[in-house]
């Protein structure tokens, strides 16, 4: 199973939330995170992190679904 993961530079603040949750999936690049890849094995980390964004900046998805963040 491939998931895809996107960080939406305009929307993310740069807490490094996402990067402490899951560094080996997020990094921070200066102002702002972004994946380490953006293709991914299905990983939990990967919904934690865009539920816990505070900027709802990173999207997960599973094919053409949005899987993360979670309603």
């Amino acid at each position: 199973m491939s998931w895809t993961t996107r960080i939406d530079r305009g929307q993310c603040l740069g807490s490094g939330m996402c990067a402490a949750l899951a560094p080996e999936l997020y990094r921070l690049e200066g102002d702002h995170a972004e994946p380490v890849r953006e293709e991914i094995g299905a990983d939990e980390r990967a919904l934690d992190a865009a539920d816990s964004c505070p900027a709802s900046a990173i999207t997960v998805r599973d094919g053409g679904r949005v899987i993360g963040p979670r309603p």
